[in-house]
């Protein structure tokens, strides 16, 4: 078992200078997030799929034991039935495994308007997955999240090790602190309100992992009862011998790498984990190149 932490992005000038070493080029943001984080989510691939020259550029600046989690694009997922495109999955599928060990969970992120009547469809599609690629599935349909639906779906990804992905908003509609925030700042959690499904939290692990977006306050106390709560969620299922995949999101996606620091301590107080790479990078002190 192990617990991955990761962002959305990991193309953001805002982090350079805290996040990233001063002076780092857009060029070298991944290789400077993967040099920090385990895991990030593949949100690139939903609306293209990688032309091969970047997927060897991905594979050549992250680390064997980073995991890249693709979002399956949504020419696949965003058209109506996906059996309409298992030949096109199939495609995308085999050139995501290029990334070899380095290949995370996918993820289906289904639109609201995928409701259980397609419950076949989806049925029929987890089962032309191929059986030795992960997939994480996310639902928005709010029946989805009501019997008999809901036990039918777990049962679903279950009989398939497929992991139900629990997405949490609660920090972004607690008005708690938005009083103090800053009015871009204050806009920017307006905006992610809007965005993102107000949907139940209901961890239910359905797979041998564990696969978690947290949409995090962009004020760290407000924060800081919820991740208390994941990560004695995590700790138990780790104990439980499952991998985990959190990541950590925010309106404006500056303190996104903060909150998974925040994540990796909680847990680290109950399990011997692996300290994350980050941990071991001071920020003042950039890299030298090896001359010999």
């Amino acid at each position: 078992m192990r617990l991955y932490l990761g962002c959305p992005i990991w193309s953001f000038k805002g982090w350079v200078g805290n996040f990233y070493p001063k002076g780092t080029k857009p060029s070298e943001f991944l290789r400077e997030y993967a040099r920090r984080l385990t895991t990030i989510e593949g949100n690139t691939t939903f609306y293209a799929v990688p032309a091969q020259r970047t997927i060897e550029q991905w594979v050549a600046e992250m680390p064997e034991s980073f995991r890249f989690c693709p979002k399956i694009p949504k020419a696949i997922s965003h058209e109506g039935k996906l059996m309409d495109y298992i030949d096109r999955a199939r495609g995308f599928v085999d050139v995501m495994t290029q990334l070899g060990t380095r290949l995370g969970p996918m993820f289906l992120q289904l639109p609201p308007r995928y409701s259980p009547k397609l419950f076949g469809d989806l049925g029929a599609f987890l089962s032309a997955w191929k059986k030795d690629v992960r997939l994480a599935v996310e639902v928005r349909h709010l029946d989805w999240f009501e019997s008999p639906h809901n036990e039918s779906l777990n049962q679903l990804l279950a009989d398939h090790n497929m992991a139900r992905i629990v997405i949490d908003t609660r920090p972004i509609r607690d008005l708690a602190g938005d009083a103090s925030l800053a009015g871009s700042s204050y806009e920017s959690l307006l905006e992610a309100r809007e965005r993102k499904p107000d949907v139940p939290v209901v961890p239910k692990r359905t797979a041998d992992f564990v696969f978690v977006r947290y949409i995090g306050h962009p004020q760290m106390e407000v924060n800081r009862p919820l991740l208390e709560e994941w990560g004695s969620y995590f700790t138990s299922q780790m104990q439980e011998g499952a991998d985990v995949f959190a990541f950590c999101h925010s309106p404006d996606n500056l303190i996104a790498p903060d909150l998974c620091r925040e994540i990796q301590k909680r847990v680290s107080r109950q399990l011997n984990i692996e300290p994350l790479p980050w941990d071991g990078i001071r920020l003042d002190v950039p890299d030298q190149p090896n001359l010999f």
